[in-house]
Formats: structure tokens, C-alpha cells, sequence
């Protein structure tokens, strides 16, 4: 290493008017062209054996301008818009026979190439939640529906001087006005 750039990594570390993340970094370069091991810098700065690693291959590449840290991090993104618009369409059909609901790894399965903690990712970041319904209710009557519609017309209509009484009324089914 040049002493120019010794010198210029020495007064990042000390410096107290420089970031704290561009101070450790330097200090972190500085140590391993001394010869320490990374995990011995990791426990004396108190960052990861990652991050100790890191910073120096960034710093030989690139010099002090691989101390940015600007631009795209992490990899690519695995899935696009198109994986999202499918799932979408998927979660808005029926669910396959046996099943009442979608769940994520159901969707995957369905997709077939797309993993379960990804359909999941999406949903989330749509606050699209498939099994947080907690008060509906399924029925296995092929008549609930009409039985339903039937109870909410006397509730929105009733016969002139008519009383309505439920007997059994299910309480996750609720009237709304329109």
C-alpha cells in the first residue's frame, strides 16, 4: 500500500469528524494489511466477520472509492412484475379441490417455479394476507348462499308489521348497508 493512501486511511480512522461507518472501515483495511486475522478485527471493531472481510477485497479492487456505498447492493432480484401479476391471478381463482383457501405454499406449488417464501414476500408487501381471516366462516350447505340472501332481504326488507327472529343466527355473517 502506498504511504499516501496509509496516511489517508490513518486519518479516516482517527478522525472524529468522519462517519463512523467510514472510520471503521478504514480501520478494519488498515488492520488486515497489518496482517490481522478477520475474525480478530471483527471482535475488536464489534462487526461481523462479514463485514471484516469485506471491506479489505472492496478496498484492493477499488481503492478508497470502493468505500461507497452507493449503487445496487445485494443480487439481483430472483423474481419481476410478471411473477407478481402471476400470483395475482393466481390468488384471485378458485383454490385447487380440497382446499379453502390459498396459502403460499400452495400458490408455489401451483406455479411451480417460483418457492414458497417468495409468494410469500409478495403478499406480504401487498398486505395481502390468504390465511389471516379469522372470523369467516365456510359453510358446506350447497343452499348457505341462498339461505343467506334470503335472511339478509328480511333484514333489508322486512313484510310490512312483520318481526324478524333469528334463531340461530352465525354471527360472522354481517349485514351492510349499501
Amino acid at each position: 500500500m502506498p504511504c499516501d493512501e496509509r496516511a489517508e486511511l490513518e486519518g479516516l480512522a482517527r478522525s472524529i469528524r468522519t462517519e463512523r461507518r467510514s472510520r471503521v472501515k478504514a480501520q478494519i483495511v488498515l488492520r488486515a494489511v497489518d496482517g490481522a486475522a478477520t475474525r480478530v478485527i471483527g471482535r475488536a471493531l464489534g462487526c461481523t466477520t462479514g463485514t471484516a472481510s469485506k471491506w479489505p477485497v472492496r478496498y484492493a479492487r477499488n481503492r478508497l472509492a470502493g468505500f461507497s456505498e452507493v449503487g445496487k447492493r445485494g443480487a439481483e432480484s430472483e423474481y419481476g412484475v410478471e411473477t407478481d401479476r402471476r400470483i395475482r391471478s393466481l390468488r384471485d381463482a378458485n383454490p385447487p379441490e380440497g382446499y379453502a383457501n390459498w396459502t403460499g405454499p400452495l400458490i408455489a406449488r401451483a406455479l411451480g417455479d417460483v418457492r414458497a417464501q417468495n409468494v410469500w414476500r409478495y403478499l406480504r408487501a401487498d398486505d395481502i394476507y390468504v390465511s389471516g381471516r379469522k372470523s369467516w366462516c365456510e359453510s358446506n350447505d350447497p343452499e348457505c348462499i341462498s339461505k343467506a340472501a334470503e335472511i339478509i332481504g328480511l333484514y333489508m326488507a322486512p313484510p310490512r308489521n312483520a318481526i324478524a327472529l333469528a334463531v340461530n343466527e352465525s354471527t360472522s355473517i354481517q349485514t351492510l348497508d349499501a
